[in-house]
């Protein structure tokens, strides 16, 4: 279970906070997607669960362990159960799709193995399997910078398998695709969710993806939660609240 609680991000010479006093609980299973507009602390609430993003004052704790009192060096074993999945990718351009995806283990092994790009046989098998997972087998070899933004969200998706997460948070994952392609990056986020029986938190514009994916949508606006429940229940007032 992840828990926030009482949290509160306030940036540096803010006149006000940037997510005010959040409690939420989520657990194994939820596919959540986070409303709000540019600015309401979407962005700032994701970045806080795995410390990205420093927080105030509050406490995000993950299966019992408080992680806002790790230090960093600990703090990275933990990351490795929370992945990250960026709107910009990420991605290291001049890379193959290989190995930009065999840089998602570079969290549990050690910096002198990174260094020097040693991979065993089976952290290249794994690899080439999340790969497949993602379907751009045929593109393995292919440099990142020769791939279209889908495929390159697909890149960003198989370095974050390779962690073998718990949970999977997004970071607008899909917005600055296209409307086809976002559609079909969230089909494969939502099976990977199922096959793998992850918690996945994504922060997202489209208020009709979040519905047709979601099996819990929260809002924010203005670093206040004003949303908390079931995709069916966001109607037009919920809609006007969020947006306004």
């Amino acid at each position: 279970m992840l828990a926030i609680s009482d949290l509160v991000v306030r940036y540096p010479k803010a006149d006000e906070n940037a997510l005010n006093h959040v409690n939420l609980t989520f657990k194994k299973g939820e596919f959540v997607c986070v409303l709000g507009k540019s600015g309401a602390g979407k962005s700032t609430f994701i970045r806080t669960i795995n410390r990205l993003q420093p927080l105030t004052t509050g406490n995000v704790t993950w299966e019992g362990t408080n992680l806002t009192e790790l230090p960093e060096t600990k703090m990275r074993s933990f990351r490795s159960d929370m992945v990250m999945i960026f709107q910009h990718f990420n991605l290291i351009p001049r890379m193959t799709v290989f190995q930009n995806t065999l840089t998602g283990s570079f969290g549990k092994r050690p910096t002198y193995k990174n260094i020097l790009g040693l991979f065993s046989e089976e952290e290249q098998r794994r690899a080439l399997e999340a790969i497949k997972e993602v379907g751009l087998e045929k593109h393995a070899n292919k440099r990142v910078e020769a791939l279209s933004g889908g495929q390159k969200q697909r890149v960003g998706i198989a370095r974050a398998l390779l962690q073998d997460p718990k949970i999977l948070l997004g970071d607008e994952p899909v917005a600055s695709l296209d409307p086809t392609t976002s559609r079909k990056i969230f089909e494969l986020l939502k099976r990977i969710h199922e096959e793998r029986e992850l918690l996945s938190i994504i922060n997202i514009h489209d208020v009709h993806l979040a519905k047709e994916f979601a099996t819990r949508i929260v809002a924010f606006r203005d670093g206040q939660l004003i949303f908390d429940g079931k995709p069916n229940e966001v109607d037009d007032h919920v809609f006007t609240e969020v947006y306004q």
